[in-house]
């Protein structure tokens, strides 16, 4: 049976997850929107979509991470002495100036002891998981030739054995280099030695350069480089998830294609990068949400684009693939850019405000990037009072949510400061102005006497968990009493053990049955935020301990069994890890 205890592996040009027998269980070629090749995450079938390397007569397997990397090693034993490593990973390193990143995966596979005996089983899809590509092969190749696509194994193991998966005994060391239909001119085991040794050395020097907490140092580490491999280096834009429909909760049918760049995580993920000094990261991506804010020139932004910028990302219901343990549907594309959802101009501004303020970025912002800017500031006056589908993408119903009028107030506020900076000072008047109006309209329209709290729509009473970053936005300061009831009050309505649902009303299916587990971070940060710190911290062991074995986290996990739900690996997840690890760690001054 299919699970999320998964190992992920990337060069920011493809991504893939492999479970704990080294099996290539998904993976998109060329790139993470593409045509998942490896599909049996959602195949649920031995029949095809999967890269296997089966051990004869296996009993046991253990695997971690190379330290520090992105590099997975799995180990096989079996039944009689015999062992072998398997070394996964995606080629990254700098070569003649740039980064080489190409659509390959690397598989070493080496003898450990005794007289192992492989299987491998190679089977890639293609036309979204309803077919095999077809195949021809030379001396030390097969082509696996698809419409659009065609994919080379360069290998140094028995072409018959590749093609007839018939089994044999490893001697000492396999190379598998699956990536372009281009040919490899050296011998596959020079490459792939060579590859290793300098995607090693990348992922170290990229971890030296980050600036990390005294405390949880490893958990921070592993999101770090999970957050940089859900980046796509070509245009900067960070996807939600590697993955498209895996359910938010058993049976559910909240199945969505994360395989997007949301601008609701902007301000989030920028957060994250900036106190992680991953500032080259940062960079492309804020160019990345620059370039969308720009293309909108004043007119409705949507929530969520293609990785490659594009806007229109049609939703269709795959028959081919029945679904993560047979939950469908599998859906590629996702209707949430039909959306209305106002809080995207507050996320754009919190995010470019960055440029205008980071002296270590090589692009600072100027005048006319604000006047860029400053249309979205109009859009957000225009849209703070009317109904959306909110944060949270209700399709079945549309209201004046909090958040999105909070988020709103921060895009006025913002580029108040920005006008304040760029000396511009009758327009930092005007967005002043404009912030201090939509500031006392939520006060008013927003805040429940009754609750004693503010409230997730205008004049209503229920409660949702973006209301614990009024004070991270700015919103209200921490303390402010009514941020100290409000959060009271999320914990009351929405608290079930040591989570924080989104929301728990009924909504297009139903009631939520698992936690969305960025919320229970962001919980964390409004106890921090109020001075509750111990409380915090452990509540935060406590989340840690839901990871998976590798150290990642899906979307949702289930409040009781603390089993994985939701799209994997979730960058809002990793992401929120990052933020309250640095929130809540002692200072390295204070650690001695």
């Amino acid at each position: 049976m299919n699970t999320l205890d998964l190992a992920m592996i990337g060069n920011c040009t493809i991504g893939a997850l492999i479970d704990a027998q080294a099996k290539l269980v998904w993976a998109c070629f060329p790139r993470f929107d593409g045509d998942p090749v490896f599909c049996s995450l959602l195949k649920n079938s031995d029949d095809f979509g999967f890269f296997a390397i089966e051990l004869a007569d296996c009993e046991r397997s253990e695997q971690h991470y190379l330290v520090n990397t992105a590099i997975l090693v799995t180990r096989l034993y079996d039944a009689h002495g015999g062992s072998v490593e398997v070394t996964d990973f995606a080629p990254r390193f700098g070569q003649y100036g740039r980064m080489f990143r190409p659509m390959m995966l690397v598989r070493r596979i080496k003898r450990l002891g005794g007289s192992p005996r492989l299987t491998l089983r190679l089977r890639p899809a293609c036309g979204e998981g309803a077919a095999r590509p077809e195949t021809t092969w030379g001396s030390n190749h097969v082509r696996y030739v698809a419409p659009g696509l065609t994919l080379r194994l360069t290998t140094d193991a028995s072409i018959t054995a590749v093609l007839q998966e018939t089994s044999f005994f490893l001697e000492d060391i396999v190379t598998l280099l699956l990536g372009a239909d281009e040919t490899v001119n050296e011998a596959a085991s020079d490459v792939g030695r060579r590859f290793l040794e300098e995607t090693t050395r990348h992922w170290r020097e990229w971890v030296r350069a980050l600036a990390i907490p005294f405390e949880w140092q490893e958990a921070v580490i592993r999101a770090a480089i999970t957050l940089k491999l859900n980046a796509y280096d070509d245009t900067g834009a960070i996807v939600a998830a590697l993955t498209t429909s895996i359910p938010e909760a058993k049976g559910s049918g909240r199945n969505w294609d994360y395989r997007f760049c949301w601008l609701r995580d902007s301000y989030f993920v920028v957060n994250a990068l900036n106190r992680l000094g991953a500032t080259r990261t940062m960079e492309r991506y804020l160019a990345y949400i620059v370039n969308i804010a720009a293309d909108a020139a004043g007119c409705a932004l949507q929530p969520v684009f293609g990785i490659d910028g594009r806007a229109d990302l049609g939703e269709r219901e795959i028959a081919a693939l029945p679904g993560y343990r047979g939950m469908g549907p599998v859906r590629f594309g996702n209707l949430a850019y039909r959306q209305v959802q106002h809080d995207v101009y507050g996320s754009a501004i919190l995010a470019a405000t960055h440029i205008f303020f980071d002296q270590r970025l090589t692009r600072k912002g100027d005048k006319a990037l604000f006047l860029r800017l400053e249309l979205l500031g109009e859009q957000a006056i225009r849209c703070h009072d009317q109904p959306d589908a909110g944060l949270w993408e209700l399709r079945g119903s549309a209201r004046v949510h909090t958040f999105s009028a909070v988020m709103c107030w921060a895009a006025c506020n913002r580029l108040a400061l920005i006008a304040a900076q760029l000396d511009l000072s009758e327009r930092a008047t005007y967005w002043r102005h404009h912030a201090r109006l939509i500031h006392a309209t939520i006060c008013g329209r927003a805040w429940s006497e009754t609750r004693q709290a503010f409230v997730s729509t205008f004049d209503g009473d229920a409660m949702d968990a973006s209301l614990l970053l009024l004070a991270e936005v700015g919103f209200l300061d921490a303390a402010d009493p009514r941020f100290a009831t409000t959060v009271a009050a999320v914990e009351k309505d929405l608290r079930r053990g040591d989570f924080i649902f989104r929301y728990v009303e009924k909504d297009d299916f139903g009631e939520p049955e698992n936690a969305f587990i960025v919320c229970t971070f962001w919980y964390i940060n409004a106890l921090a935020a109020l001075d509750h710190r111990e409380e915090a911290r452990t509540l935060f062991e406590k989340l840690l301990s839901c990871r998976n074995r590798h150290g990642l986290l899906a979307e949702h996990i289930d409040p009781e069994s603390g089993e994985l739900w939701g799209n994997f690996v979730q960058t809002y997840s990793m992401v929120g890890l990052i933020n309250s690890a640095i929130r809540l760690s002692i200072r390295w001054d204070q650690a001695f």
